[in-house]
């Protein structure tokens, strides 16, 4: 069942366009994904899902309503932490509960939602007292107070140490097996692969490709590369004869070999019959950030 179906959606700006033709749906209890960089209208995507902008062409609905024409609908179903959303410096943690929860008809309990986010012991702490991650568990857990069905979380853990980071991936994992269906927008490639059961790639208000990040990295190809230090000069010609060898580069003393198949093995055994040691030698698979290369021909910064 799809929660949000987004069908050609245009946003245009007086300098520019920021959203070209955008579609993608949004199944109940998945954590989507929309990955892309920045500039690339991911924000002003989910704006429109979210009813903060009117798009300027295509169809936008969650759970069949339209966002443009049916705020108050859309408040009993969905709820979002923007990125560039702020309190007071001197609202305490519990008072912006209560204030998020008057707006609603039957709200979640406060208390309980603190204690899930990981904040009861700030309860009394001002908002310009808390720390990065406590700000953005405060925003989550102002999203999910008006117990929403769908829950937009835009950049949640940008600014963020990784400890942070990290903990807050949890909380979003822990949040979708509520029963909250997530939209989350990221620009980081590991927190995509991490959380996400979909992912729409976006760039340049354009979705490039929709699918599991499984699927966007089996579409680079099965290739692998293996990095090592030699420790003694290898010629290249030692490698490129190897069995599914297809590329030997440097960049120092540092070689990499590109290649499918067993590759480690059969590199690190023509090493050895060379009496050479692999120093400080790394495997690497294909990543999302080689899926997104491949289908738009630039790395995401």
């Amino acid at each position: 069942m799809n929660v949000i179906e987004v069908e050609n959606l245009h946003k245009r700006y007086p300098n520019h366009v920021a959203v070209d033709d955008v579609s993608f749906e949004v199944r109940a209890g998945e954590i989507f994904g929309i990955l892309g960089p920045n500039g690339a209208g991911k924000t002003t995507t989910v704006e429109c899902v979210s009813g903060l902008r009117r798009p300027d062409g295509g169809t936008v609905r969650v759970t069949g309503i339209d966002p443009a024409k049916d705020r108050d609908a859309l408040r009993r179903v969905l709820g979002a932490q923007l990125q560039s959303a702020a309190l007071p410096e001197k609202i305490k943690v519990w008072e912006a509960m209560d204030l998020y929860a008057s707006f609603y008809a039957e709200p979640a309990d406060w208390r309980a939602l603190l204690e899930q986010v990981g904040l009861s012991g700030k309860r009394d702490t001002a908002f310009a007292k808390l720390s990065g991650g406590q700000r953005q568990r405060l925003s989550v857990a102002l999203a999910l107070v008006g117990k929403p069905r769908i829950a937009v979380l835009d950049e949640l853990t940008t600014g963020l140490d990784p400890q942070a980071r990290r903990d807050t991936w949890e909380l979003v994992e822990n949040i979708r097996d509520s029963g909250v269906t997530i939209v989350l927008v990221t620009h980081f490639m590991e927190e995509a692969e991490r959380l996400c059961d979909r992912i729409a790639l976006i760039d340049a208000g354009r979705v490039v490709a929709t699918d599991s990040p499984a699927g966007l990295i089996a579409r680079v190809g099965a290739e692998q590369r293996v990095r090592f230090r030699p420790s003694a000069p290898v010629a290249d010609s030692v490698l490129t004869e190897l069995p599914g060898v297809t590329d030997v580069s440097h960049s120092g003393a540092q070689v990499t070999v590109t290649g499918t198949g067993n590759l480690a093995h059969v590199v690190t055994l023509a090493l050895a019959q060379k009496q050479i040691v692999p120093n400080d030698l790394r495997i690497e698979q294909a990543s999302l950030d080689d899926a997104f290369l491949a289908l738009t021909g630039r790395k995401l910064a």
